[in-house]
């Protein structure tokens, strides 16, 4: 641990060019430094997946009582 904070700053540089590391207590994993997914600069399209499947009508329709009911507690 002790080196992992000596030398942050040049694992830091090596995780921004895409490598993980891998932080050890007594030569034990304990942890996993890697490079975050960069943020989405594009909003996604919209109906990426259109036509692919479709919705029964049945999804509409009101849950049974019981069911509900489990949602607020009230089944148990």
């Amino acid at each position: 641990m002790h080196e992992a904070k000596t030398h942050l700053s040049s694992y830091l540089k090596r995780i921004a060019q895409g490598e993980t590391v891998i932080l050890c207590k007594r030569n034990v994993p304990v942890a996993e430094i890697r490079a975050l997914e960069p943020e989405r600069t594009v909003p996604r399209p919209i109906g990426l997946a259109k036509g692919r499947f479709e919705i029964p009508t049945s999804f509409f329709e009101p849950l049974p009582d019981e069911l509900t009911k489990s949602f607020s507690g009230e089944g148990a």
